[in-house]
């Protein structure tokens, strides 16, 4: 059973993973008006990862006997830059997420929870992954903006991005 505390912590974690879902729908949808169609696809993509990590959280608030509690969700931004400007500002937005669910994780044990902290270990092997995956395409663009024709083929490869199973 959760207390008060680990349950209140765990609906901001929703909220901000919504906001994380938003985000990128947004970068999605920027992507898409920029004439980037791969770019657009890999974002759609992690639209619906986000939204998996919200719906995870919110599963366990109920599996623990406690109540999902959604807030508001803030409205993203419409403009983005170029693609390394927006990869930079989503490793920026990831590198954010990590440090909260570590948050969580020491919450966890200072009200022992170990239950809670065994959960959050799926969230903080996630975010090595997130992280790792933003620093390999911006590692890819840094070659664009020493060879335009690149940006073509970063596109491509991104439209290749698999949905979650």
């Amino acid at each position: 059973m959760l207390n008060e505390t680990m349950e209140e912590a765990l609906n901001e974690q929703i909220n901000r993973e919504m906001y994380s879902s938003y985000l990128y729908l947004a970068m999605s949808a920027y992507s898409s008006s920029i004439g980037l169609p791969g770019f657009a696809h890999w974002f759609k993509v992690q639209v619906e990862e986000e939204n998996i990590h919200a719906m995870k959280l919110f599963d366990y608030i109920h599996n623990q006997g406690g109540r999902v509690k959604l807030k508001e969700i803030k409205e993203p931004p419409m403009e983005f830059g170029t693609p390394m400007k927006m990869f930079q500002q989503t490793l920026k937005h990831e590198q954010f997420i990590t440090r909260s669910i570590h948050e969580l994780v020491d919450l966890a044990r200072v009200e022992k929870d170990e239950t809670t902290a065994s959960f959050l270990q799926w969230y903080v092997e996630e975010q090595v992954e997130e992280e790792e995956n933003d620093n390999e395409i911006i590692a890819k663009l840094k070659s664009f903006e020493e060879n335009k024709n690149t940006l073509t083929e970063i596109d491509a490869e991104l439209a290749k991005r698999l949905p979650p199973e």
